[in-house]
């Protein structure tokens, strides 16, 4: 037994079912809808890492391999995601996250050319990512909010049916897989239909939650704009980079609002994980489980950064305001 086999996905579960509650608390104070979503997919955060500590300290079964492959592979990346899309639902973010759902549908038709026998799901799977994408980005031009209720929807039916095509998939025996140098799970033991369907939910969520964070970042930080704002997304690329010498300047001299390094935290959080993922499918797995531990930990630290955090903290019963304080203090 790897002792950091044990050690790491233990500590990513509990660190998410911790992050979860403090983000439930957050939701019951002030009711945003992201908040709850984020909380949903912290949670399913925990329950994956969970079934990678079980399965590595006491060894894997067919029911813990599917549900670890069910809520980390089809359930964790997209309610991340889907959680940056009702916090930005006001902005037209859902322009870029319809675009991505798309390109998420495009990589099962590429993928479909590793996996034999996986065509026909393939199409099947870009067709409601098309749809969905389209759906989203229609959304956005018409109400901006109205998007990620779209987002939900698509999401929740791909849930429902993802749910039912691994939970009912015949595995190669013994019933799961793992790597034999490392003992990291990999998903070769579904057959190659299974492994078609992740792309939108997998790598459109990991995208949409790291933009989304930089994104945030750059609506907060001092600008310096080398191109028009009326250029939209073809603007914030290198005005965001632009702007980057005046927030290191700023947050030297204490004046960069907490939320743009909390979000680049965030950032490069969901990048970590999502890199480390992408290379386990293609049989890199030493660092599957550290890019886990390591992305969420940074997650983590972006949500105590950010002061908002601070505004209110629930103490069984009791909730202290840091507000009324520097009221009082005032």
């Amino acid at each position: 037994m790897n002792a950091l086999n044990v050690a790491l996905p233990l500590g990513s579960s509990l660190l998410s079912f911790v992050f979860a509650a403090l983000v439930v608390d957050q939701w019951w104070q002030r009711r945003h809808s992201f908040q709850l979503v984020w909380a949903i997919g912290l949670l399913w955060y925990g329950i994956a890492a969970g079934t990678e500590f079980l399965g590595s300290a006491f060894g894997w079964s067919q029911p813990l391999y599917r549900a670890w492959y069910l809520f980390g592979a089809l359930f964790v990346p997209p309610y991340l995601g889907l959680g940056t899309i009702y916090l930005l639902a006001k902005t037209r973010f859902g322009y870029f996250a319809g675009v991505t759902v798309v390109i998420g549908g495009g990589l099962s038709l590429l993928f479909s050319k590793v996996y034999a026998g996986s065509a026909t799901t393939a199409i099947v799977v870009f067709a409601i990512a098309l749809a969905g994408g389209i759906a989203i980005i229609v959304a956005t031009a018409v109400r901006h909010p109205l998007a990620a209720h779209i987002a939900a929807a698509v999401l929740v039916l791909g849930s429902i049916l993802g749910a039912y095509v691994v939970l009912t998939a015949p595995l190669a025996a013994p019933g799961w897989a793992v790597d034999p140098h490392t003992h990291v799970p990999v998903g070769s033991a579904f057959p190659g239909y299974v492994r078609v369907i992740t792309p939108p939910d997998n790598i459109a969520g990991a995208l949409i939650l790291v933009f989304g964070a930089l994104y945030s970042a750059y609506v907060y930080m001092p600008k310096k704009r080398v191109m028009p704002a009326r250029l939209g997304v073809l603007a914030i690329v290198p005005n965001f980079f632009a702007s980057l010498p005046s927030a290191a300047v700023a947050l030297v001299g204490g004046k960069l609002n907490s939320r743009v390094p909390a979000t680049i935290l965030i950032a490069v959080g969901a990048f970590i994980p999502g890199l480390t993922s992408g290379l386990d499918r293609f049989g890199v797995t030493w660092s599957f489980f550290l890019g886990e531990f390591l992305g969420l930990l940074l997650i983590f630290l972006g949500f105590l950064v950010s002061e908002e955090v601070f505004r209110n903290v629930r103490l069984g019963a009791t909730l202290w305001s840091r507000r009324s304080e520097e009221v009082t203090a005032g």
